[in-house]
């Protein structure tokens, strides 16, 4: 499982590459996260757009409105940014994402930097074995 993550990370961030390549920094988070799904797509990934992520509070399901900006083969949330700096929050926001959703890997990535690789954090919650 950890292995097949892994190379579809890499793959991921490729494709956010290739994105922020073409777009270049400056432009609403909106934007990134249309143009990477499409680029996912055309990759060949299955990607879910704006899944709702429901909160359960004592055994009841709550729609808070949350929201995983993409969701790529089911398995890794990309949470999308285009800010100035990646504060703690937003990690925060990634590992209640990967919690609430029991998935094991999230990418947390600022398209407001002139490189992209400068903004991107990958967040691994517990793999089993």
């Amino acid at each position: 499982m950890r292995e097949e993550l892994n190379k579809l990370s890499e793959a991921v961030i490729g494709a956010a590459i290739a994105v922020h390549r073409e777009l270049g920094p400056g432009l609403m988070e909106s934007a990134y996260e249309t143009c990477l799904e499409y680029e996912l797509q055309s990759r060949g990934f299955e990607v879910e757009r704006q899944v709702a992520v429901p909160v359960v509070y004592r055994g009841v399901q709550m729609d808070c409105g949350f929201r995983i900006d993409l969701r790529v083969n089911g398995s890794v949330i990309l949470e999308l940014k285009a800010v100035q700096h990646l504060e703690r929050i937003h990690e925060a926001q990634l590992q209640t994402y990967l919690k609430l959703t029991k998935l094991h890997l999230g990418l947390l990535m600022n398209f407001h930097v002139l490189k992209l690789v400068d903004g991107i954090k990958r967040i691994v919650r517990d793999f089993p074995d």
